[in-house]
């Protein structure tokens, strides 16, 4: 009876926990065409200001004659530089002085711009969005002195990193015609071939009004906030929203074997990939729980068989990277001592057809369900967290209120749908099977 009532106690609980977990918002468009969201929570004195730009590495600058990749990511960079207001290096003293912090973030769909201020402060935070959205200065300085900066990022994340190339490897094999193909944070040699007018033309292309959604979460007054909002923010000029027209990939039938060579890395890997549907597909969410359910902690199948049980691998475990256009679904593994990738990759295609030929266990599900619950849950638990979560749905899924509902996608999903979305897209003749290698010395 005891044993009864505590886990009522625990289903109540994480039921309570989610419903309290709700966030009231609400939104309105400025005739200029930016959208507003507004989220409204006096519990602490602080407030995040945030703006996304529906604009990413997949969004090449230059010309259709001479595309440059990198153009976002560097924006990410170059919007720090200054504006007509705020001089060149001044823009961390001004948060930090006031009692803030601030950051940037660039995906291959959006760029995010946000700063956490004291709520006295939010005034303060709108006025410096709107100026990075009015009248930033983009000059030579700045472009070669961010041009360094982006460099040094590079050679220390992803040049010099062990496995740093690990996901640019594989995007470049299964994309051959959309963007998706491209790093994010570009080639070196896009960027110091692009010229000044290029990076004003980029600006003036992407970062408009109509092409952006402010978030503003925290101890505010809403009404107050609307004001500030407008008087910041509404006389910015609006431009078209532009338009993409991106090629489609053909649907992989056969196999693709690549070899890629890090010359950081002392143990090979072994992945496959497989291109599955953007992340706002149904698809996309069991695939999530299909990758929880292969790789998420020690008593994960993957894990548990290959480097808890049989002792092959140092590591392994699987990944659906969210994308709006294509996902990524990437199963890895590197060995562990006499270990073949070729051994390897066959003990991890065991655990795939396993899941293609029956259903997963009925505890095994139930996990998954709590998992997804908690984190959920975890989601909502934070101011700064919340205005993210908003402008992401708003701009990315257009449904802002799956910050309410999306819990709802996992908890109608099936035992039977994760069998039958493993056998629809997890298939050898659908994906590229990657050697990652160490690179070969060669005598001099």
């Amino acid at each position: 009876m005891k044993k009864c009532l505590v886990i009522l106690a625990s289903l109540m609980f994480v039921g309570f926990s989610a419903k309290a977990q709700k966030v009231e918002f609400e939104e309105f468009d400025l005739d200029n065409g930016l959208h507003v969201i507004l989220h409204q929570d006096n519990k602490a004195p602080v407030v995040t200001i945030g703006v996304m730009y529906d604009v990413g590495g997949k969004d090449l600058g230059g010309s259709p004659a001479a595309p440059r990749t990198g153009f976002a990511h560097f924006f990410e960079h170059l919007l720090f530089e200054g504006t007509e207001n705020i001089d060149r290096g001044e823009w961390f003293t001004i948060v930090s002085s006031n009692g803030g912090s601030n950051n940037a973030n660039t995906s291959l769909d959006r760029t995010y711009y946000y700063e956490v201020f004291p709520s006295n402060n939010l005034e303060l935070g709108l006025w410096m969005e709107s100026e990075r959205m009015l009248h930033p200065v983009i000059d030579q300085v700045g472009v070669d002195t961010q041009n360094e900066v982006v460099k040094e990022e590079k050679r220390l994340r992803y040049d010099n990193s062990p496995y740093g190339q690990f996901l640019f490897a594989v995007s470049e094999n299964l994309f051959k015609v959309h963007p998706y193909k491209n790093s994010n944070i570009g080639e070196m040699a896009d960027l110091d071939a692009s010229t000044l007018q290029e990076f004003k033309d980029y600006f003036q292309t992407w970062y408009g009004p109509d092409n952006a959604a402010l978030v503003v979460a925290g101890d505010i007054d809403s009404e107050k906030t609307k004001e500030l909002i407008k008087q910041y923010f509404g006389e910015i000029p609006s431009r078209p929203a532009p338009k993409r027209n991106f090629p489609k990939e053909e649907p992989i039938t056969e196999k693709i074997e690549a070899k890629f060579y890090d010359p950081n890395i002392q143990i090979p890997a072994i992945i496959t990939a497989y291109r599955t549907p953007g992340f706002a597909d149904r698809d996309s969410y069991i695939l999530n729980m299909v990758s929880a359910y292969l790789s998420d902690g020690k008593t994960s199948k993957l894990y548990k068989k290959l480097v808890d049980e049989k002792k092959m691998a140092l590591q392994a475990g699987a990944i659906n990277v969210p994308q709006k256009d294509y996902s990524i679904y990437a199963v890895f593994g590197l060995p562990l001592g006499d270990t073949t990738l070729d051994d390897l990759l066959a003990e991890m295609d065991e655990e795939i057809a396993k899941m293609q030929n029956e259903l997963i266990s009925e505890k095994d599900f139930q996990k998954l369900q709590n998992k997804f619950e908690n984190r959920f849950v975890n989601s909502n638990s934070s101011v700064q967290g919340i205005a993210n979560s908003l402008v992401r749905y708003y701009l990315l899924y257009g449904d802002i209120n799956l910050i309410n509902n999306e819990i709802d996608i996992y908890r109608s999903i099936t035992r039977q749908e994760i069998q039958d979305v493993v056998k629809k897209y997890l298939n050898p003749n659908q994906r590229v099977e990657l050697e990652y290698l160490p690179e070969e010395k060669t005598e001099n």
